[in-house]
């Protein structure tokens, strides 16, 4: 059998894709819309200068702690939600659901008060520049009130997901960020009678926004009778033996992501230590890449939603198939992304009112992110839509947690410190540990060792 028959008969299942497209395309359309408006948002805030590009940036990396600590409790959660719902075990989903909103609104709490009591000292990690430090700084304070409400947002919109309803979130959410544009619009620059705050303007409307989307989300959910529409006994009726046999699992996912983000923000510290140049390249190529992983975003959850159903109802080989697929879609996708972004930098590029260092800095390192996407894509999609779905934590933990601390950061820093090299090749150096994660990754889908019939041992 040649290789592209062998590849026609392990995608010939009409089933996958329309389970998988079902999934991913208002995900997809979410992701879109956010990464979107977000460059949109950095456009803006560029017209301002590099300094205000900076100052948001690195105010910005409270916030991205948030997300991924947000995201590993949600992920976590999202194990047994995905699996109970395969069950149709809804008290037990509730209960799940519970657990999540206390861990999440916990961390958004400490957030909080780290961005309201001791801004400057956090931004002090990242630049010594006074100017970016006294922007950033009152832009946090206003901005870290979204925190707040993303702990509430984030943990129905999981369970939602979970049971198939991706619409409902997807939409609200693209609500808001069209709202959180024109406000910002209108606040940055003073349109449409508002006042002119500058980068603020962009922290109140985001406040408001977010602020709307939950209201709304929880409307809906209560409304429409949702999986998620638990009443506050159906949230705190868990004992402590389920609460342990929930958080041990879970406890590995909320870890890999707190040292992954720290990890990544290690990064940017990195960067910023180099620069203000240099970390405003890196800002602007951050809003050029998440419009680049929409697509993988979208397959990555899809594919956890999946995989985890199968394996809560004890389809193991199916799970087994489902995920191999999602892969070799990761690849094709992220090889054919890659030259697109070679098509369209230079006219995004051009949006950006930067200094021509600042521009130079970012086209290399898109050059970079070409060579490396379908890897990255593969990674989130091992990590995320395979490893977690299957309960595999621990060793998702190493995989994603560990090796940024063993290969990446330690490659990085050498590269920026010691080497000498530009922010460009200090880029280049950091990818050693999507190399190294791939090559790990693989072999473990490849075991099987990853699946893990959670819900059936609760």
């Amino acid at each position: 059998m040649s290789v592209i028959a062998a590849v026609r008969k392990y995608y010939r299942d009409p089933d996958y894709f329309h389970n998988i497209s079902k999934l991913a395309i208002p995900i997809i359309i979410q992701q879109f819309a956010f990464a979107g408006l977000n460059m949109l948002g950095v456009v803006m805030v560029g017209q301002k200068g590099e300094t205000s590009v900076a100052a948001v940036g690195f105010a910005g990396q409270i916030a991205f702690l948030l997300q991924l600590v947000h995201f590993g409790i949600i992920s976590g959660a999202a194990m047994f939600t995905a699996q109970f719902w395969g069950r149709n075990d809804v008290p037990n989903l509730r209960r799940v659901l519970g657990l999540c909103l206390m861990f999440a609104i916990s961390a958004s709490l400490v957030f909080f008060a780290l961005a309201q009591f001791i801004p400057a000292e956090i931004l002090g990690i990242y630049t010594k520049d006074a100017a970016v430090i006294r922007l950033g700084t009152d832009y946090i304070r206003i901005y870290s009130w979204v925190f707040l409400f993303v702990a509430i947002t984030f943990s129905f919109a999981l369970v939602m997901r979970s049971t198939g309803d991706v619409k409902t979130p997807t939409t609200i959410s693209v609500g808001a960020l069209t709202v959180s544009t024109f406000l910002s619009y209108s606040l940055i620059f003073g349109k449409f009678g508002f006042p002119e705050l500058g980068i603020n303007g962009a922290a109140v409307a985001a406040v408001v926004s977010r602020a709307l989307e939950c209201v709304a989300l929880l409307i809906v959910t209560y409304a429409k009778k949702s999986p998620a529409a638990a009443s506050l006994r159906e949230l705190t009726n868990f004992d402590s033996a389920f609460a342990v046999r929930v958080i041990k699992p879970m406890l590995p996912v909320m870890l890999n992501e707190l040292f992954w983000a720290l990890g990544i923000t290690t990064y940017n510290a990195i960067y910023g230590r180099m620069g203000t140049e240099s970390f405003a390249a890196m800002s602007i190529v951050a809003t050029i890449e998440q419009m680049a992983f929409v697509i993988f975003i979208g397959i990555s959850n899809a594919t956890s939603v999946l995989v985890g159903n199968r394996i809560g109802a004890g389809k193991e080989d199916e799970a087994h198939l489902y995920a191999g697929r999602s892969l070799g879609l990761g690849i094709v996708g992220g090889v054919t992304m890659g030259l697109l972004l070679q098509l369209v930098k230079a006219p995004i590029l051009s949006l950006y009112n930067v200094s021509p260092e600042v521009i130079s800095n970012a086209s290399h390192v898109i050059n970079i992110i070409t060579f490396f996407i379908w890897m990255r894509v593969n990674n989130m999609t091992i990590v995320v839509g395979i490893l977690r779905a299957g309960g595999d934590t621990r060793f998702s933990l190493f995989l994603d947690g560990i090796i940024i601390w063993l290969v990446g950061v330690p490659m990085a820093y050498l590269g920026a410190n010691v080497w000498g090299l530009p922010v460009y090749f200090v880029y280049l150096c950091a990818m050693s540990e999507e190399a190294t994660k791939w090559i790990l990754g693989i072999r473990r889908y490849l075991s099987r060792k990853w699946i893990h019939n959670l819900a059936a041992q609760v």
